[in-house]
């Protein structure tokens, strides 16, 4: 009996007993269909990170200053950091103090007390993006803070799709508002995030020039920097001036820290690895629990067909052609499991993904999001259901095949 027969054999013992034959392939479907709708959320979340990070740019870098606890960082101040970067022009483009306090916002007889306020620089928006370095929100109408509103400490802002909705009815621009008792006129507004927008969510918030924040905080107390390198490829050396700079300014490694944007993106790419890794390994379960019911269903059919494997071997079979026809179908079993989990993976992915695609991409400020199944994740999964199928079919394969033509003939 050659190979071809072997499998027509083995796909008329499946469909012989269907019932049977799908609860045989269970296990291997729940497990093919796990592995593969975790992978491609895993790859689907990598992908949203990586495009968030391109857009808000590689050049980024994140510094925290928190001092030695004995208020020695107030002494830091924003102009120090600007001389630092002016005396590096080769590795630092700019930097903007990040200030973040939540004042109260009024126009008219309106107000609001939920509202986000940062005080920045130009700096914080990308103009080859054409989007914030914190978010990576666009503008919708307007322009962003220029270097002379900083300079001139300029009463203006650039504020959320929900502020301008709330307080302008969408005509924002020109018009103006009050924070904390000071009139600042609306030169930006930034397109809308959230699909439903509400108050004190990402699209209820407002910039301002850092120096104005500070005279509303009532202190000089700045503990986050937003850096820029000249290009991606010198956000390292960049990294390095600043550690430079804050280690001989405080003498304490502990009393900032510096985090380059491609870093944080490795980081968390890093920890979504271990995440789905482990996620996985708990789905390959199924796919051990698929083998041994596969090898158990196989026992009871080679138990069940003694006989026809005494007269097979009386007419001339050889041990290896029983063994072959036995472990074919094993792996047919496990192969038509896979391909079932393939589809009902995929159909789960997409679906799932579709659920969660727009709440994720609302987090992450419009990235989008997509958990179509990869070609490595499907041939993978593919080939360890056969694999398994395989493996835990050669036992009963190797009993089948070792049997005594006289006894199998006796066997009733």
């Amino acid at each position: 009996m050659n190979y071809g027969q072997s499998f027509r054999l083995a796909v008329k013992s499946l469909s012989t007993s269907k019932m049977r034959s799908i609860l045989t392939m269970l296990g291997i479907i729940i497990g093919v269909a796990s592995v593969i709708v975790i992978l491609s959320l895993g790859n689907g979340v990598q992908k949203m990170i990586d495009e968030q990070v391109a857009k808000l740019g590689i050049n980024t870098i994140v510094t925290y200053t928190w001092g030695r606890g004995d208020g020695s960082t107030m002494d830091l101040d924003p102009a120090d950091m600007y001389r630092l970067v002016e005396e590096h022009p080769d590795v630092l483009s700019g930097v903007s103090p990040y200030v973040s306090i939540q004042p109260v916002i009024r126009k008219g007889d309106e107000k609001l007390e939920k509202s986000k306020l940062y005080g920045v620089s130009e700096v914080m928006f990308n103009n080859v993006s054409r989007a914030t370095i914190d978010g990576g929100e666009k503008l919708a109408q307007g322009r962003f803070l220029s270097a002379l509103d900083v300079e001139r400490r300029q009463n203006v802002c650039v504020i959320g799709a929900y502020l301008a909705q709330e307080l302008f009815e969408g005509s924002a621009l020109g018009q103006t508002l009050s924070i904390d008792g000071n009139r600042y006129t609306v030169i930006g507004v930034l397109e809308q995030v959230q699909e439903n927008m509400q108050e004190g969510g990402s699209d209820d918030q407002l910039y301002i020039p850092y120096e104005n924040a500070l005279e509303i905080m009532g202190e000089r107390y700045v503990t986050l920097y937003m850096f820029t390198s000249t290009s991606g490829s010198t956000a390292g050396a960049a990294k390095q001036v600043i550690d430079q700079y804050l280690f001989s300014y405080f003498q304490d490694p502990e009393a900032y820290y510096i985090q380059t944007m491609e870093e944080q993106a490795n980081m968390i790419n890093a920890m979504m690895g271990v995440a789905i890794g482990v996620l996985v390994a708990i789905a390959a379960i199924s796919l051990l629990v698929g083998g041994i019911g596969i090898m158990n269903i196989m026992l009871v059919s080679v138990t069940e067909r003694t006989r026809e494997i005494g007269i097979r071997k009386s007419l001339g079979a050889k041990r290896k052609d029983i063994r072959r026809q036995f472990v074919i179908e094993a792996g047919t079993t496990s192969a038509v499991g896979g391909l079932l989990g393939i589809a009902l993976g995929y159909l789960l992915a997409t679906g799932v993904g579709s659920l969660l695609g727009a709440s994720l991409s609302a987090q992450m400020n419009g990235a989008t999001f997509s958990a179509t199944p990869t070609f490595a994740s499907v041939a993978v999964s593919f080939g360890v259901s056969v694999g398994i199928g395989i493996l835990f079919g050669y036992l009963p394969a190797n009993k089948a095949a070792k049997l005594n033509p006289i006894d199998a003939l006796r066997y009733d």
